[in-house]
């Protein structure tokens, strides 16, 4: 047997330039580039076998500073959800707070089940040196540390102890990354001293290996049962989620509403599947769903949930389908058996197909309802983008415009995702980019910078609030050094805008969400905070601008549009009216408060509530 003598962290990184996914017969680097900062566990390691390997010049595996390891994850997260989880990143830490920084990024990649492949330095296998900077002592064990807090937020974890285990390691971690099913985080766990250490590997494990990404076909009995239960609804709707999209099913699923009058109604991770204009398209659906979605999903008889995991905001905390029955087509074994549904496990696009209903159609007032709901909706959308002060509303109908064809939004977490949700006009199903699945304020800047690394022909508009800055914005200067086109729209509305107004709603009177200074009576009550966010911007490389009202915002934006670099917008809105909320979300209210309306509204709410059986 040939063999090639590396350190484990130089077999690594030539081994993750060799693999490559292939669906449909494309092929794609899996592996397209690593994020990293460096210290003690990994400088010497994955650091240096980086840096021998020409990463810093682009090629074989390109390497990038990043800011912050959360931030990197975030990333990685957004460069594989804009390439549909067919290539993702690698992102080394060193041990300690690097590597658990990297933790909240892991449980926002395996809860969305998108991949990322996290290298975080451990502890010394040979514990030689004791103790040492940045070690978990647990008086239980030795073999414990602070890289174990991320065994619940990976899909595989494991500790590469010896050379020897690492080749499995790596089979095994690029199995997870390539199955659509099973995928999410993945770490391998490097001791900082097994990272510099020699071994004799074999020439083969540094061979171009292609991984085929599936595309899983529903069993024929299962299909039976499907097809005899739509064929039974008279009022049944489609639930379209992000499988849609990363099967690249949409045009199927058009056709397929087309062709039988179903009305569909998205999910935050299936906004776009249709174009908003699209006769079937009921828009978003839930809890942040449109009126005209909620109405039809109250009154349905049969759910096709098609690629979704049914949240709780998709369900309205189980209270928005009444005594519909569920049909569920799913990659995912586990998505596919809730509520109690009829199961059909596999591919989107192959399971979509599958469905002959032989010339079957909706009740025809069914479908024609529909269209007259989600045409009341749009003119209400029109309306609420027209205003004249800059309201929340306002603000996004001008950045819509602005996005055009070939615009991609992105955003995460606070009011925005449920307006934009309602609200946005996608014209295709990579023009929305929004992360609800864990609703991790600070993923917006650092996923959005993903986001254009994986479509760098399309704009990329970032729709950040001050609560999501300030507590993550340093991947801007990550832009700046990279050359990576953003365009920042920072919502500034002095505090946690949709906490406030969910904290009010509890009882909690708007507690710690607005950013005042505290005043001499002792509560947090006085002056806005003397903060400038557009100021701190310029700092980190950005060019930046300032917009008052929805004119002058037009302007910023197509001077940002013509603009090489990264441009931020600074807005102030003003508060407004906004789109209505027609479903229910499952928030606790305290039974003892001295507002005890509140609690016997929540328990009337609660009483909607089914098991889905």
């Amino acid at each position: 047997m040939t063999t090639t003598r590396l350190t484990v962290a130089q077999a690594l990184v030539r081994f993750l330039a060799e693999q490559w996914s292939e669906r449909d017969g494309v092929e794609r680097r899996l592996i397209e580039g690593c994020f990293g900062i460096f210290g003690h566990g990994n400088v010497g390691g994955v650091g240096q076998a980086l840096a021998e390997r020409g990463a810093g010049l682009r090629d074989p595996l390109p390497y990038y500073l990043a800011r912050n390891e959360q931030a990197m994850v975030h990333t990685a997260v957004g460069f594989a959800k804009m390439r549909n989880r067919l290539s993702a990143f690698a992102c080394t830490s060193s041990i300690g707070p690097g590597a658990t920084n990297m933790v909240t990024g892991a449980a926002l990649a395996t809860i969305n089940r998108i991949p990322v492949l996290l290298l975080p330095g451990d502890i010394f296998a040979t514990r030689a040196a004791g103790t040492v900077l940045q070690e978990l002592e647990d008086p239980r064990t030795y073999d414990v540390s602070v890289n174990d807090c991320l065994r619940p937020v990976s899909r595989f974890f494991d500790r590469v102890n010896r050379p020897e285990q690492l080749p499995a390691a790596l089979m095994a971690a690029m199995r997870v990354l390539s199955d659509p099913a099973e995928t999410g985080a993945v770490t391998l766990a490097l001791p900082q001293d097994v990272q510099a250490e020699a071994h004799d590997w074999p020439v083969e494990l540094f061979r171009r290996r292609v991984w085929h990404v599936a595309r899983p076909v529903p069993d024929s009995a299962s299909v039976v049962r499907a097809v005899e239960a739509i064929k039974a609804s008279r009022r049944p709707v489609i639930v379209a989620g992000g499988g849609v999209v990363y099967s690249e099913a949409w045009e199927e699923l058009a056709s397929f509403a087309e062709a039988h009058g179903i009305p569909v109604g998205e999910t935050q991770a299936g906004k776009g599947v249709l174009p908003y204009d699209h006769p079937c398209a009921l828009g978003a659906i839930g809890h942040s769903g449109t009126a005209a979605a909620n109405a039809m999903a109250r009154e349905a008889d049969l759910v096709i949930g098609v690629g979704t995991r049914y949240t709780d905001f998709t369900t309205a905390s189980r209270t928005l389908f009444g005594d519909a029955r569920f049909v569920n087509l799913n990659v995912a074994a586990f998505d596919a058996a809730k509520h109690a549904g009829v199961m059909l496990v596999g591919d989107a696009r192959e399971g979509l197909a599958l469905l002959d209903l032989a010339g079957w159609k909706a009740d025809p007032s069914w479908t024609s309802r529909a269209g007259e709901l989600a045409r009341d909706w749009q003119a209400t959308v029109s309306e609420l983008y027209g205003g004249e002060a800059l309201t929340q509303p306002v603000m996004l109908g001008v950045v819509n415009e602005a996005a055009g064809s070939d615009g991609v939004v992105v955003n995460a977490a606070g009011s925005m995702p449920g307006e934009l949700h309602k609200l946005w006009r996608a014209s295709d199903p990579k023009a929305y980019h929004v992360e609800y699945g864990y609703s991790c304020m600070g993923y917006e800047i650092a996923g959005g910078l993903g986001v254009k690394l994986a479509a760098p022909e399309r704009e990329v508009f970032v729709l950040v609030g001050d609560g999501s800055y300030l507590m993550m914005a340093q991947e801007i200067a990550t832009a700046v050094q990279e050359g990576v086109k953003l365009i920042v729209v920072i919502v500034d509305n002095h505090g946690f805008a949709s906490i406030g107004n969910l904290s009010e709603s509890v009882g909690a009177r708007r507690l710690g969400t607005a950013y005042r200074l505290r005043s001499a009576g002792g509560g947090l009550d006085g002056a806005y905070l003397p903060v400038d966010l557009a100021a701190n911007a310029a700092t980190l490389g950005a060019d930046v601008l300032r917009a008052s009202d929805p004119e002058s915002l037009r302007v910023a934006l197509t001077k940002a549009r013509e603009a090489t670099g990264t441009t931020v917008v600074h807005v102030e809105t003003v508060p407004g009216p906004g789109p209505e909320t027609t479903a229910w979300w499952d928030v606790p209210i305290a039974e003892v408060s001295t507002n005890p309306e509140l609690h016997e509204r929540y328990e009337q709410a609660k009483r909607a509530q089914r098991p889905y059986l």
